[in-house]
């Protein structure tokens, strides 16, 4: 349940209830930070205090009512002007009741001159048309020299901040030559000024490097850095712009176009110029290492050196002794060849004697084949009356063999009518036929009658 809840529950509940003054503004102050948001109130400054805590106390107020106000220390912080009786303001605020006095006020979160509202409206149209158009892409900001020949300064001649700058270039690089385009960079007209100023420098080409800067100041006061003919000017100067505008919480469109932001003037300074006693304390160091490095170089071909000493000899000893090697060689050569010739002439004189060895007689060779024709011939008619003698006795077997040889004695064969020869008269019966074959010729009879007698 929320504070207004509790606070109606409370009354319907307890009718005579009876509430110490303390829990009165606590419900009080519950009620108004819960019913009203955070707003923003336009109003008068009056009665304004500074605390020696930090505190701010004022009073807010229009020809109609006032309202006491509180911006305390670490919110006042990031405030960069000074309040004064009689500005007109808008701040930015949380309605609550201050418990110990039972007043109700403001606790401020922020506070801006009356106007501004629209000129951040303003600011944040352009920056985004701008970027829209590509002016802030990244890929065309510029890399600044390293070196520069000549750095330019677009600001006015009676600012703090050009002071601030040639201080800080004359410190770290006296040599670079400093050019100045001296412009308002305040009040009417002033961002057409800077603008030309620009111009001018880019058109000239005479500095590797332009700074465009201001000091502090209100929203207000930079305001001429935030003009879309600046922003247009910067993206089209042929030199890396380096912008160094108000302090470090300030950012204006000048510094979304510019190749490098810097938060102020004296730190766009040493942006731009390279410091000479970093240089000097690098050159040194450079030094001392390429001072080692040499000195290793010369100890390494030193010692190089003596290696090759020791290996070099008297040309007349590498002469003698060359000629030693090649005598060497040579005696070598000649007994390797000697050698060779004997290993050669004596297998040379083995292969002959083989070859005598091995060599045919045709006279001989002729006697042994005639030899053994004679011998061939011989066997093959020894085999020969063998195998007519075998021969003879299988005929002879064949023919006592032969059942025509038995018929002619006076045999005959009885066959039945299946073509059986009839050993057993037992398995005939009265009426078969039978064949009998004789000698020569045959005859078909028929059983009569059956002797089963051997």
């Amino acid at each position: 349940m929320d504070t207004i809840g509790r606070v109606k529950n409370l009354g319907s509940q307890q009718p005579g209830a009876v509430i110490g003054v303390s829990a009165l503004n606590r419900l009080a102050r519950d009620v108004l930070e819960q019913a009203l948001p955070l707003m923003w109130v336009r109003g008068e400054i009056s009665n304004f205090t500074a605390a020696v805590s930090g505190h701010w106390y004022f009073t807010l107020k229009d020809p109609g009512a006032q309202v006491r106000c509180a911006l305390f220390r670490h919110k006042a912080r990031f405030v960069d002007w000074r309040p004064e009786n009689g500005m007109q303001v808008e701040v930015r605020a949380l309605v609550t009741l201050y418990e110990p006095r039972g007043e109700y006020q403001l606790n401020v979160e922020t506070m801006r001159r009356a106007g501004m509202g629209a000129l951040y409206e303003a600011f944040e149209r352009l920056k985004a048309r701008l970027g829209a158009e590509g002016l802030f892409n990244a890929e065309r900001k510029r890399a600044l020299p390293v070196f520069p020949q000549a750095i330019g300064v677009v600001t006015s001649s009676q600012a703090a901040a050009l002071r601030d700058v040639l201080t800080i270039l004359a410190r770290r690089m006296p040599s670079i030559p400093v050019i100045v385009y001296p412009t308002p960079v305040q009040g009417p007209e002033a961002g057409q000024k800077i603008a030309a100023a620009i111009e001018v420098a880019s058109a000239r080409n005479e500095c590797d490097v332009l700074i465009v800067c201001r000091g502090g100041g209100s929203i207000e006061d930079l305001w001429a850095f935030n003009e879309e003919v600046v922003a247009r000017a910067i993206h089209a100067c042929a030199i890396p712009v380096v912008t160094g505008v108000g302090h470090e919480t300030d950012f204006t469109i000048a510094d979304f176009v510019a190749d490098v932001r810097a938060p102020t003037p004296s730190a766009a300074a040493q942006t731009a110029a390279p410091d000479r006693r970093e240089l000097e304390r690098r050159c040194a160091e450079l030094a001392r290492a390429l001072g080692r490095s040499i000195g290793r170089k010369l100890e390494s071909f030193m010692q190089e050196l003596d290696y090759v000493g020791r290996r070099l000899v008297d040309p007349r000893n590498r002469l003698h002794a060359d000629a030693e090697r090649v005598a060497h060689l040579a005696a070598r050569l000649a007994a390797a060849w000697a050698e060779h010739f004997a290993r050669s002439r004596w297998a040379l004189l083995d292969r002959v004697r083989h070859l005598s060895l091995a060599r045919p007689d045709p006279g001989q060779r002729l006697a042994k084949v005639d030899q053994a024709g004679l011998r061939l011939e011989a066997a093959a008619a020894k085999n020969l009356s063998a195998l007519n003698g075998g021969l003879d006795a299988l005929g002879a077997r064949l023919q006592a063999l032969n059942p025509h040889a038995v018929l002619e004695r006076g045999y005959a064969i009885a066959t039945d009518r299946a073509g059986q020869i009839v050993r057993d008269s037992a398995k005939l019966a009265i009426g078969d036929g039978l064949n009998v074959r004789f000698a020569r010729g045959a005859a078909d009879t028929e059983v009569k009658t059956l002797d089963a007698d051997n």
